[in-house]
């Protein structure tokens, strides 16, 4: 009777401790995969600054051209805000690449800036040929940045900066066309697609920068 049950009792136990070891297999499988979706602090930080950075670009760049349109007695003191933000977004990349290619990067911006409030006065002295020569300029000003950014981390792509960018330049564009015509709706419709735009150019960068320093995160 013993030997005639052992065969059994043998296969029972190996499938027992089959499944047993399977299930750790698959557990620990499982944990890999957890710790690779997983956000450490260092990242999560970095891509909330990053966002914010970004985010406060699109509106103090709004609030800009509706006080410079208005002729607001804020219009400075919105400008010198709104530059200050170009050197917060400069400053964010100064410990991956540097403080010169931080303040390289906050000068470039700035450069977008100072073309963006010529064109807003352009645009509302009805000066077309300046508005075009500008608009030149400041999509030049985008390829310096692709250029520089591209340059500075090969998980950034130079046409993929420079179609955010672009398209950011157009949001823009559409932003202060509507405030000249009174198209407050259509203002409010450009200036929510291009804060979502930038959160996005702000994520592009961040993933960026932790595929190029893992070991800072």
């Amino acid at each position: 009777m013993k030997n005639r049950w052992m065969p059994a009792l043998l296969l029972v136990l190996a499938l027992v401790f089959g499944m047993t070891s399977g299930t750790g297999s698959v557990q620990a499988m499982a944990d890999k995969s957890k710790d690779k979706a997983c956000l450490s602090p260092k990242m999560v930080q970095l891509k909330t600054d990053m966002q914010k950075a970004w985010i406060d670009h699109t509106i103090w760049t709004r609030s800009y051209i509706v006080s410079a349109m208005d002729n607001r007695p804020d219009q400075q003191d919105v400008l010198d805000r709104l530059l200050r933000n170009q050197q917060d977004i400069g400053d964010l990349i100064k410990p991956y690449y540097g403080a010169a290619a931080g303040d390289k990067l906050a000068d470039l911006l700035r450069e977008h800036i100072q073309i963006a409030v010529k064109i807003v006065a352009a645009a509302k002295a009805g000066n077309q040929a300046d508005v075009t020569k500008l608009e030149a300029d400041w999509h030049r000003n985008a390829d310096d940045i692709a250029k520089f950014l591209s340059g500075a981390n090969p998980n950034w792509s130079f046409k993929t900066l420079q179609d955010m960018l672009y398209t950011h330049l157009q949001l823009i564009t559409e932003i202060v066309l509507d405030c000249l015509k009174g198209d407050w709706k259509g203002d409010i419709a450009a200036t929510d697609k291009n804060e979502i735009h930038m959160i996005h150019l702000a994520d592009i960068l961040t993933e960026g920068i932790v595929k190029q320093f893992p070991d800072k995160f």
